[in-house]
């Protein structure tokens, strides 16, 4: 089965305090997508430039991620650049620029809108409803819709963010931007809240402390994995969402919250690999040996009688 992956793909420019690199692939849906090719098929749906590195295709195309969807217009790709500090929670943005970004209407080919399960990465609400109106009107509705968003969104596209809250079953975002959309300190307040106004699941992310999940009248608390050492952690929550939408869409039927709960699990794990390594370095040597092995260590921190 297969998931459709719609949102961004960029050239990073990253620093941290153990190295710096430049034209590393970057973007919610380059992230997202690579992660869930471990679970499923996956279709991509996003914009480059003409100076979008062909080595970059290839990775992609490697992980069986269909690049019909992944338009190629005159101009140059998304750049975005940034510096990470001490214990690499902290970050400044030192340089976005939109490029071809700036333009884009997304177009979703026709035989990606019978994906089972759609995930509108980290995007403008104005592109995520763009992809969502291709998906319904071109078939069955997918059995889970999900979406990503973030502070800037909520911000400056509140009216367009709540109206797609009310179209999809599953919102993504982190705990400073769930606090900042509900006007609470209270994540637990913020995550019914977010219920009450559509999705029917919301995901909390918390960082290096893990997620939380809600849904009507059941709750789950995921930990994250404990990592020795953090390079780069750009890209974690876009692999993490990615991971729980190629899971999910591995499965038979619509997801349930138990469902969801299992992916969270997986999601972790994948987000922990990807912050042991600049860009996608260390999801593209990822085995699934090696998952299987911090999956199986993860339950055993996480048992109790």
């Amino acid at each position: 089965m297969s998931v459709l992956v719609a949102g961004t793909i960029a050239l990073d420019h990253v620093k941290t305090p153990h190295d710096e690199h430049e034209n590393l692939l970057g973007g919610s849906a380059s992230y997202a997508a690579i992660a869930a090719s471990f679970f499923s098929a996956v279709n991509l749906v996003s914009i480059v430039g003409q100076d979008f590195p062909e080595k970059h295709s290839k990775l992609l195309r490697d992980r069986k991620i269909s690049l019909d969807g992944v338009e190629v217009s005159q101009g140059a790709t998304f750049r975005w650049s940034g510096e990470y500090f001490g214990d690499m929670n902290t970050r400044e943005t030192l340089g976005v620029a939109l490029n071809v970004l700036e333009s884009w209407q997304p177009q979703v080919p026709g035989h990606f809108t019978s994906s089972r399960i759609v995930l509108l990465a980290n995007a403008s609400p104005d592109n995520q409803h763009a992809v969502l109106d291709q998906v319904l009107a071109s078939g069955p509705r997918p059995e889970l819709i999900v979406a990503d968003t973030m502070d800037l969104w909520i911000t400056i596209a509140r009216p367009r963010l709540e109206a797609l809250l009310r179209r999809i079953d599953l919102l993504v975002l982190n705990d400073s931007e769930a606090k900042l959309f509900m006007e609470t300190s209270n994540l637990i307040q913020a995550g019914e809240r977010l219920r009450a106004m559509g999705p029917r699941f919301v995901v909390i992310k918390k960082g290096e402390h893990g997620a939380l999940l809600f849904g009507e009248n059941e709750f789950f608390s995921c930990g994250a994995f404990p990592l020795k050492q953090v390079l780069d952690p750009t890209g974690a929550g876009d692999s993490f969402i990615g991971s729980v939408a190629g899971y999910l869409a591995s499965l038979e039927g619509t997801p349930r919250f138990s469902d969801i709960a299992s992916g969270l699990v997986r999601g972790t794990i994948i987000a922990g690999y990807t912050c042991e390594s600049f860009s996608t370095h260390r999801l593209e040597s990822l085995t699934t040996d090696e998952f299987e092995t911090r999956l199986e260590a993860f339950r055993s921190y996480t048992r109790f009688d």
